[in-house]
């Protein structure tokens, strides 16, 4: 079974894709004192990532981030896949922005200053509850159902 790629879903997953990977491709470079940054940030919010080594931990976020823009950037990855992968990383990345202190308006959701490259996320998060909502084509499917007119 062929799976087609819906013309809306282009480009969120091409912009988006570009960006996982520009971002893990630039963390396969990162020095000792960029690594231990990004591991310290997230040791704040999941503390049980102390027990990986700094350059490790950032290894392997860095090539998660590429599994998950390369799924977002092969048009034959289905979309609902593309988004679980998106939903999966970005709903950690919106955890690391909810439980690290400072980036957050003390009682609030709104980003201080610090918070909003991080505040970003929830984008991607949306983005990725949308594309889980991407069903199939043809018989049975939303998209069928979606353009029918009345007989």
């Amino acid at each position: 079974m062929a799976m087609k790629l819906e013309t809306r879903d282009v480009a969120p997953r091409l912009v988006t894709g570009a960006f996982f990977l520009n971002s893990g491709l630039s963390k396969l470079k990162a020095d000792a004192e960029t690594a231990a940054a990004v591991h310290g940030m997230a040791c704040v919010a999941y503390p049980f990532l102390k027990k990986l080594d700094a350059a490790r931990f950032t290894r392997l976020l860095a090539w998660s981030e590429i599994t998950v823009g390369g799924t977002l950037l092969v048009p034959f990855v289905p979309t609902r896949l593309a988004g679980l992968a998106l939903t999966g990383f970005s709903g950690g990345l919106v955890g690391l922005y909810l439980r690290v202190p400072g980036l957050r308006e003390p009682g609030s959701l709104r980003p201080t200053q610090a918070g909003i490259p991080l505040a970003k996320d929830s984008w991607l998060l949306g983005m990725g509850i949308g594309f889980l909502g991407a069903g199939p084509r043809g018989a049975g499917g939303n998209a069928s159902r979606r353009c029918r007119r009345p007989r």
